[in-house]
């Protein structure tokens, strides 16, 4: 299952060849995460080779495409988590490593850590032999011009303020996996965190459990510890992942949030749940696939 993103995304808001540019850039995603899959290879694998293809489109708000800050650059931040092990990795206000999702899981395997932040995690990605770019890289038209709109009129979109990307996995073993990963909200102050690279709030993952990965307003996930909610009612209250998710995000919005998650539960059972107008979705397994993008629809 994946994510690109919620927000007010309304029938008729886009064009029709920009709708068909997200559902194509949707199925590459699925596709990357199944063909790993389809070959015996780790939830872990799978949810990071999806969003990869994310973070790789300047559709979406993750790596190439990432949204601007106040000062015009870009800093972004990523997640993944290992349900085998409960095993974690994460960066947050990265500003040079090409694809964020890589170096959250370096952190997870190749340090002692579970998160590096700024200059650190971008040194970090190096030392490990990751991709680097210059910061304008991630420029984009279309992020300059609503950088640009948010600043003039001093106020945000809800659009403005959600993009996070995600996926999670469940392979043949029946372990499960999830990734996270954002630039996060336009026109943010510098340094801002939101909640894509904190383990418990975007992302989590334990097998027999559930996996989840969130998008929406951060600060409202953070409060909440909507992942970790979510899992643990799962895991001690005995609900279905749908009604899990229901609860943890009738808190967010409660608090004067909105957003969404993906989940998987222990058995395979799985939903997409979210507040917000529309989410940018899809799911792919042995029976079939199928993507969507406003409300809730046939493909939930």
């Amino acid at each position: 299952m994946i994510h690109g993103g919620a927000g007010v995304i309304l029938p008729g808001s886009m064009t029709p060849e920009m709708e068909a540019a997200y559902i194509a850039a949707l199925n590459v995603s699925l596709e990357a995460g199944a063909a790993v899959l389809r070959e015996g290879g780790s939830a872990l694998d799978a949810v990071e080779a999806a969003v990869l293809t994310m973070e790789d489109d300047a559709l979406f708000n993750a790596g190439l495409g990432a949204v601007f800050t106040a000062e015009g650059t870009h800093e972004l931040d990523a997640s993944i988590m290992d349900g085998r092990d409960r095993n974690a990795g994460a960066v947050a206000g990265v500003m040079r490593v090409k694809n964020p999702i890589k170096a959250a899981r370096a952190v997870m395997e190749k340090s002692e850590h579970v998160m590096f932040a700024a200059e650190g995690a971008d040194a970090f990605a190096q030392d490990q032999g990751l991709e680097m770019v210059d910061n304008t890289y991630f420029d984009t038209d279309r992020r300059r011009e609503a950088l640009d709109r948010v600043l003039r009129e001093r106020a945000r979109t809800a659009a403005d303020r959600h993009g996070t990307v995600g996926a999670v996995a469940m392979d043949l073993e029946g372990n499960l996996a999830a990734a996270t990963t954002t630039g996060g909200m336009t026109a943010k102050a510098a340094g801002r965190v939101g909640d894509a690279p904190l383990i418990g709030a975007a992302t989590y993952a334990e097998n027999g459990v559930c996996a989840v990965s969130a998008t929406g307003h951060g600060e409202y996930f953070i409060r909440v510890g909507v992942a970790k909610t979510i899992c643990d009612r799962v895991k001690l209250g005995g609900e279905d992942v749908k009604t899990a998710a229901g609860v943890a995000l009738g808190e967010v919005a409660a608090l004067g949030g909105d957003g969404g998650v993906i989940v998987i539960g222990g058995t395979g059972d799985y939903g997409f749940v979210f507040n917000s107008a529309g989410m940018y979705r899809g799911w792919i397994d042995a029976s079939g696939s199928g993507t969507a993008i406003y409300g809730q629809d046939d493909a939930d």
